[in-house]
């Protein structure tokens, strides 16, 4: 599926970027950039540092998502294609 119809998919309202669920997904985008980034230009530990924020922050997250609503954080995971 593509980002911006999985977004429109967990958005709660037409602008809704603060969710958990749409958090996680823009997450994932922006850690799908970067990867190919870091495999071309190893030696950029200035963006590794990011990326490696970025995941933290992705599985703070998932692990809130999976406490307050397990159905959701399934539907998510699932989507996204993530590993637990």
């Amino acid at each position: 599926m593509k980002i911006d119809k999985l977004i429109e998919k967990y958005q709660e309202h037409g602008k809704d970027t603060g969710s958990v669920g749409v958090q996680v997904i823009i997450l994932t985008k922006q850690i799908a950039e970067l990867v190919p980034h870091l495999k071309e230009h190893k030696k950029d530990h200035d963006s590794r540092r990011g990326l490696l924020k970025i995941v933290n922050k992705r599985r703070k997250l998932l692990n809130y998502l999976a406490k307050t609503d397990p159905d959701k954080y399934q539907l998510i995971t699932s989507d996204l294609k993530l590993k637990k």
